[in-house]
């Protein structure tokens, strides 16, 4: 055990070094403290730092093929706690899997195992990631944690310590991204994103949003979540596309302002919701280039932009949207970096869609270059979690704080 465990330690110090993977002094003491909500929290990742990180993805996508490129734009799922299952299944060069409730086994130590079988190339680690909001959304075992229910009651340093500590139970999983925080808001009890949403007013939602990134930043690549935003759109995208008439000075002043907190507190993913601001474009934002370059442009937001899960939009039985290949082809080209599939996913379905993504780059209806930034983003994030984990990984007996 003890040899294993340096053997570990060399290799991560290694991986960190390898990757260039800079933090500033400044946004290390920001993360450990609540963060200020009269400025922008300092980004985790220097600028050099994140140049050459940036350079060192391209030129690793520039290497690929093209049903290469299309393969780690794709996280892909099936059930099952199997790890050697699970590893047959990521051979493909999928670019991330996401964790459900049907992949936890019993104990901490086999869902490290698990975690660890999903790595195939160890120079490139696919994304691996779970939706632990904590709450109502909980997948792991041992989160005891305040969640949004209370959170949006209690002072913002509560988040802050909260957040910390779920952040530090999903990394020791061996998880790496975490769809955690909810940036939504609604006043609305009835609504089915109340329970999960950290405020009931823009200014309320975006502290605690911009505690909740900071605090997870820490140890894993978080995600700001529906962007546009539900709040303003009635009913539930897991079963419809839900719709709002609300027009772009309006979000401007209210929806956005949490989303806007998050990115500046330095999310490293932001995910779209299939939701239609039809005053703005009546597709669904997750189909949308308008709110993709509303997100960039506006926001500054520079991350890994993802679908929430494609599967939704089959459940919404609009007939436009009842081919996931066609949605996923979509969804890149409008801006989405990486896709996600998980209700209706079985073991073809992941490849299915790396084979459209990339039949359609080839043919030119996906514009190559689309697909090339696309990939370099997901690459720049995979190199980005590998070098935290290595980092973290040197630390055996690390435990949650809170």
């Amino acid at each position: 055990m003890e040899n294993r465990r340096r053997g570990r330690t060399a290799s991560a110090l290694a991986l960190a070094a390898v990757m260039g993977f800079f933090v500033s002094s400044a946004a290390t003491a920001s993360a450990v403290g609540a963060p200020s909500t009269s400025g922008i929290p300092e980004s985790t990742v220097s600028t050099s730092g994140s140049e050459l990180l940036t350079a060192r993805a391209k030129a690793r996508v520039q290497e690929m093929t093209v049903a290469e490129q299309a393969a780690t734009v794709v996280m892909g799922h099936v059930a099952g706690t199997d790890p050697s299952a699970l590893r047959s299944y990521m051979e493909s060069g999928l670019g991330g899997f996401i964790l459900m409730g049907a992949n936890i086994p019993a104990t901490e130590a086999e869902l490290q195992a698990l975690t660890a079988a999903l790595t195939v190339d160890p120079g490139l680690p696919p994304l691996i990631a779970v939706d632990q909001e904590g709450g109502f959304v909980s997948r792991l075992h041992g989160d005891g944690f305040p969640a949004s229910l209370s959170l949006k009651g209690l002072p913002v340093a509560e988040t802050s310590a909260a957040f910390t500590a779920r952040g530090s139970l999903v990394a020791r999983a061996g998880i790496t991204v975490n769809f955690g925080t909810v940036a939504d808001y609604t006043d609305d009890p009835g609504s089915f994103i109340h329970g999960r949403a950290l405020g009931t007013d823009p200014a309320a939602a975006a502290e605690r949003v911009a505690a909740a990134t900071v605090a997870q930043e820490q140890f894993v690549a978080s995600t700001l979540k529906h962007f546009p935003g539900h709040g303003a759109a009635p009913g539930d995208s897991h079963h419809a596309i839900p719709s709002t008439t609300m027009g772009i000075e309006e979000w401007r002043a209210t929806a956005a302002v949490p989303f806007a907190a998050g990115i500046d507190a330095g999310a490293s993913l932001l995910m779209y919701g299939h939701l239609a601001y039809a005053a703005v474009d009546p597709l669904p934002a997750s189909l949308s280039p308008r709110w993709h370059e509303i997100a960039r442009d506006e926001l500054g937001f520079t991350g890994v932009a993802v679908t929430d899960d494609l599967g939704m939009l089959l459940s919404s039985g609009d007939p436009a949207y009842a081919d996931p290949v066609t949605n996923a082809v979509a969804a890149i080209a409008a801006g989405n970096d990486l896709v996600l599939m998980i209700a209706g996913s079985d073991a073809q379905t992941a490849g299915s869609m790396v084979a459209g993504i990339a039949a359609a780059a080839e043919a030119g209806t996906l514009p190559p270059e689309r697909l090339e930034e696309a990939a370099t983003r997901v690459v720049a994030l995979r190199m980005q979690t590998a070098a935290a984990t290595a980092r973290w990984s040197i630390c055996d007996d690390c435990e949650p704080v809170g």
